[in-house]
């Protein structure tokens, strides 16, 4: 059982406005994806041996995008319905709900970095299975504060799923190495789009 944590807990105002509240992880997504690079991302993913199913890059920053706003939702919603309320269970358990949000949206910002900048998949596979984990817990958690809430975590926690899924088939087809893996297409391989397809 978790506890709130002011000191590690988003200010309250950020989640009492439904803007504050969707923006918030919208904009940081935005913001850790772009300082990433998105081209020399983009190079690096189309490197890399990749699992059976692995989407096209250009499905993560829509989904992304969609995934952030419902999670914000949520935060708002949770926020709200439990700090409104007259039952002292609820409360605390809005109050805990924002700690653990606030630990999941930085595990969240962290991935990227960790993974395409920093390239260290083992670090990047921990940090996804921890956030998986914890926005499990958030989701059980809320879900007890507002169902609607719970409910908006559900997706984020299937692609939290998936993207663990992909995280550890890259890092196992890779050798957990990823600092050589940017290479050129030759002329050969022109036509393809992933390293490991065949022409």
């Amino acid at each position: 059982m978790t506890t709130y944590i002011p000191s590690l807990t988003l200010p309250s105002f950020l989640f009492e406005n439904a803007a504050a509240s969707i923006l918030l992880p919208v904009a940081a997504g935005t913001a850790i994806g772009f300082s990433t690079r998105p081209k020399e991302t983009q190079k690096t993913y189309l490197a890399l041996r990749q699992p059976p199913l692995r989407p096209p890059p250009q499905v993560f920053g829509p989904a992304w995008t969609a995934l952030y706003g419902l999670m914000g939702y949520a935060a708002y919603r949770a926020w709200n319905t439990g700090m409104s309320s007259f039952d002292a269970k609820t409360v605390v358990l809005a109050k805990q709900g924002a700690t653990l949000y606030t630990l999941q949206l930085a595990l969240n910002l962290i991935w990227m970095p960790l993974f395409f900048r920093l390239k260290r998949p083992i670090a990047a596979t921990v940090d996804i299975v921890a956030l998986t984990g914890l926005t499990g817990y958030l989701t059980y958690v809320w879900g007890q504060v507002d169902e609607v809430a719970g409910y908006c975590l559900v997706p984020y926690l299937a692609w939290l799923g998936f993207a663990t899924y992909l995280t550890v088939g890259v890092g196992y087809l890779n050798d957990w190495d990823l600092s050589s893996k940017e290479v050129p297409k030759d002329a050969k391989r022109s036509d393809t789009k992933y390293v490991d397809e065949k022409p």
